[in-house]
């Protein structure tokens, strides 16, 4: 019998590039749709494998998983899926957690390099006025990069990622991250912080590049942005629900936060509802030239689009086809396999 994986809400339309790496006798279901129920429950129940992108696979939708063997989160956060219900039923979750690394990091300093130079600023008063604009004073974010200390929040692939690029500006590297073993500062020639609230204190530019868990949700609240250094940026390209945004909205107020940089918010795609979506929207004079909003795109490239792709089919494949498990994000809760 052929194996059937598939992916409820595939950001392509056509999984070509899945197919020739699974081979012809593999079938690919491609349904598309946002939810579970808009899929035909034979379509959960004979699938060996899946391949899913947003739809959340909660503990009901597990119980409907009669043949998977796995679960494939197509990117780095795995949030959407139930890793304990998962684990019960014996599927093991994995992710793609180094498709858009150098992405993400590159998009983390950009968004620092706009601010420090104020390019986005000095384009948008130019285009107001051609005349008046041609002057350094609307870039209000401006900083000197060699000598601050960048903090990066998370020191994984990416956060590892993200501060070399920042010391190759001739910054100072420290980080935050109660899961590495020690050592890795020595191994990196970086500072480590032993607290959230160490690190922010000593950080001209904090960058956040942890998961989203129970424990990092809302990690930067109030008492967090209370903590930072004055003037400090921050930047967030992992996980919006890390962030508390009324609480960056007081720092940039305050003059805590000179500036946020934010490519992933609380809730997207995003909405005046949120009160840092709506200063920015109405570019009011306290918070214009200081924030940044991307669409939740820090990892695309062309060429990153199509790791992930391949990245999420092979890790899929080879463990349905020859037991070769990757990435397995669920192993504490993996009793067993079916």
């Amino acid at each position: 019998m052929p194996l059937t994986i598939l992916y409820p809400d595939s950001r392509s339309d056509r999984l070509d590039i899945e197919q020739a790496v699974a081979g012809p006798d593999t079938v690919l279901i491609n349904p598309r749709k946002p939810s579970f129920d808009a899929i035909e429950p034979a379509a959960w129940q004979n699938a060996d494998g899946i391949v899913v992108s947003r739809v959340p696979i909660t503990r009901d939708v597990v119980a409907q998983l009669k043949r998977a063997r796995i679960v494939v989160r197509n990117g780095v956060g795995y949030d959407v899926v139930d890793l304990e219900a998962c684990g019960a039923a014996g599927i093991p979750v994995c992710n793609v957690p180094d498709y858009g690394t150098t992405e993400v990091a590159d998009s983390a300093v950009a968004m620092m390099l706009t601010f420090a130079r104020g390019t986005m600023a000095l384009d948008a008063a130019l285009r107001a006025d051609l005349k008046g604009g041609w002057t350094h004073v609307h870039n209000v974010t401006a900083r000197r990069l060699r000598g601050a200390t960048y903090g990066v929040v998370g020191l994984g692939r990416i956060g590892t990622a993200s501060a070399l690029r920042a010391r190759a500006f001739g910054m100072n590297i420290a980080f935050y991250d109660p899961y590495l073993p020690n050592g890795a500062d020595l191994a990196l020639g970086f500072t480590r912080a032993r607290t959230l609230h160490e690190l922010l204190g000593m950080a001209d530019v904090v960058t956040v590049h942890a998961p989203l868990t129970g424990e990092t949700r809302a990690m930067i609240d109030a008492s967090a942005v209370a903590a930072m250094k004055p003037g400090a940026f921050l930047l967030n390209t992992a996980r919006g629900p890390i962030c508390d945004t009324a609480a960056l909205v007081e720092g940039l107020k305050s003059g805590r936060l000179a500036a946020v940089g934010l490519d992933v918010l609380p809730a997207e795609p995003a909405s005046t509802a949120d009160p840092l979506v709506a200063a920015w929207q109405a570019n009011e004079p306290w918070i214009r030239g200081r924030v940044l909003l991307g669409p939740h795109a820090g990892f695309y490239s062309p060429d990153s689009f199509v790791d992930l792709r391949k990245k999420a089919i092979e890790t899929a494949f080879h463990y349905l086809r020859d037991g070769k498990l990757a990435n397995c994000v669920n192993a504490e809760f993996l009793k067993h396999r079916r």
